[in-house]
């Protein structure tokens, strides 16, 4: 597990996170966002994009705020989400938890982002708004 600080960054936009049939086509609709992920399994399409690019019959859970790790993490890296879902689980908040080649963003619903904030920080993490 790493003792590293983390630094994290406040996503801009409201997010959604959304289920689409597994034979739905790719949702061109949430690929014009700065910052969105679409995950296929055999059971469904989940696609995480800003909330107002979702159209009304998509099934969603909305208002999420982002948080990403700043900088590149390296694979050989562990504990870098258990750090960061330790102090939030603690604190009662839910995460949506998602990964990319260089690093790592958590989601938590936007009435909960200055408990998330405050939860990381007592944890020693920064945070930048």
């Amino acid at each position: 597990m790493t003792d590293t600080q983390l630094t994290l960054v406040v996503l801009p936009d409201t997010l959604a996170v959304c289920r689409l049939p597994h034979d739905a086509p790719l949702p061109d609709w949430a690929l014009s966002a700065a910052f969105f992920s679409v995950t296929r399994t055999p059971d469904e399409w989940s696609v995480v994009c800003r909330q107002s690019l979702v159209p009304e019959a998509v099934l969603c859970e909305s208002g999420w705020r982002g948080l990403k790790v700043a900088g590149t993490l390296a694979f050989a890296l562990t504990g870098i989400l258990a750090a960061l879902a330790l102090p939030l689980a603690e604190a009662e908040i839910s995460i949506f938890a998602l990964s990319t080649f260089d690093t790592d963003y958590l989601l938590v619903k936007a009435e909960k982002l200055q408990d998330a904030i405050a939860a990381l920080l007592a944890a020693g993490h920064h945070v930048q708004l």
